[in-house]
């Protein structure tokens, strides 16, 4: 490295080269968006998925073969392509471990692996989500340990989150303001100017980690707590036997009231952030009361609905020996492959403790993954008879351009049909006139 050049110029002439470690949904879309400006390492442990990316196969389903095929990005599971990266950028997952407590072990690994490669001048830049104060008071120590360099002075350290929403074309890596913080003001600005590069609308540049840290987490915990709000009221109006969406259709004629609906809240993100928050808020001698509340109530939501779905098949005399249930859709949400946190399998599990397997559909879902990590075999849509009851569970393009002759086409000829719309997306009268019975949240 030239120390008469920043870095980002060398990065940008190609002298230097920037590595993105861990090739999920977060890490592929900013590999294959900086290397259209400069030489990108991209790096994960997984060597099927690295071989599935050489192939111009798109894992993920977000950027799409062509996007990656065209790419110029160095797909390798091989550490020796990390001795001479200058700028790191971190991307690895942050799930929770039993009792909802972080599990920071792939945060960890990655910072022992980029301490072993660090150099002095280098610069490293986490988007993992985490709590405030991981990238400081744990990230640092163990770059610094496995360097022997010193953070500030040897090699530069930044927090950028990731604000990627799987399935989402609009709201792209490129088209969405960035969130940018350095652990000193020389480090913010090298930050800033590299993400400047890619995305149109620019930066935000926090005061400080910590508080680039705490926006993530909160910018999901947020939308959480309102989704537990609809889904408490979708109980409470089901209780009283109302309509959830006649009412919320009412309520939205006010011009401030908020268009957020029920819905099972499952993925990488919104499910798993608040207890990111939470975890470090009890650390600091402050219990959260309204965020596990929020958490608590979106958790049981598809306990609700299997309850709910039982319920009524007692009501409408189906043969529980016999009963043949059919789920359409098992990925998070819908038009997107990801099943990370589904609700759906949650559902499914429930449905085999009560002795019933259903019949599970989703054109979009790694049918392999499903069978190695929740041993759920899928059922072509084609192949799908003699149902009682339908799960319309994620609304994938596919099911929500089918109307009800169509859905009727699935099903037993005989009186007892059920619909159980879990958003409430289809036209329930359409299914009530061809003789369902139709249920909401």
């Amino acid at each position: 490295m030239n120390k008469n050049i920043p870095l980002l110029e060398q990065l940008k002439g190609g002298h230097e080269r920037i590595a993105i470690i861990g090739l999920g949904y977060v890490g592929l879309p900013i590999a294959v968006s900086l290397s259209k400006k400069m030489n990108v390492i991209g790096f994960d442990i997984d060597i099927r998925k690295i071989e599935s990316y050489r192939s111009g196969i798109d894992v993920t389903g977000d950027l799409g073969a062509g996007a990656i095929a065209a790419s110029n990005v160095l797909f390798t599971s091989d550490e020796s392509e990390l001795d001479h990266v200058q700028c790191f950028i971190v991307a690895v997952p942050t799930p929770v471990q039993s009792g909802n407590v972080p599990n920071l072990k792939y945060l960890k690994n990655a910072s022992r692996l980029i301490g072993r490669k660090l150099k002095r001048g280098a610069v490293v830049i986490y988007e993992s989500t985490v709590y405030p104060g991981v990238t400081e008071d744990i990230c640092i120590p163990i770059l610094e340990s496995q360097s022997g360099l010193s953070a500030g002075f040897d090699f530069k350290v930044g927090y950028s989150p990731e604000r990627i929403n799987p399935g989402d074309r609009e709201h792209r890596l490129e088209s969405v303001v960035k969130i940018v913080s350095g652990i000193d003001e020389e480090a913010l600005e090298m930050i800033a100017s590299l993400y400047e590069l890619i995305v149109t609308p620019g930066v935000y540049r926090a005061e400080s980690i910590k508080v680039a840290e705490a926006a993530k987490v909160i910018e999901n915990a947020q939308r959480d707590i309102n989704i537990a709000f609809m889904n408490e009221l979708s109980m409470i109006f089901n209780h009283m036997n109302i309509d959830t969406r006649q009412v919320l259709d009412a309520a939205q004629t006010k011009w401030n009231f908020l268009p957020f609906t029920p819905g099972l809240v499952g993925g990488h993100c919104i499910g798993i952030d608040p207890y990111y928050l939470t975890f470090k808020a009890e650390d600091a001698g402050f219990p959260s009361r309204l965020i596990l509340s929020g958490r608590q109530i979106n958790d049981g939501m598809s306990t609700y609905v299997v309850q709910q779905l039982m319920k009524l098949a007692v009501r409408l005399q189906l043969d529980m020996k016999s009963i043949r249930i059919g789920i359409l859709g098992v990925t998070y949400k819908e038009n997107c492959p990801d099943t990370r946190n589904s609700k759906i399998i949650d559902m499914i599990d429930e449905l085999k403790d009560y002795g019933i397997s259903p019949i599970v559909t989703d054109p979009e879902a790694d049918k392999w993954q499903l069978r190695d990590e929740h041993g759920i075999e899928l059922t072509p849509l084609s192949e799908i008879n003699s149902l009682d009851i339908i799960v319309a569970a994620v609304p994938h393009r596919v099911f929500v351009e089918m109307n009800a002759q169509q859905f009727k086409s699935l099903c037993r000829d005989n009186a007892n049909k059920l619909m159980i719309d879990i958003r409430g997306v289809l036209p329930k009268r359409d299914f009530e006139n061809m003789g369902f019975h139709y249920w909401s949240l």
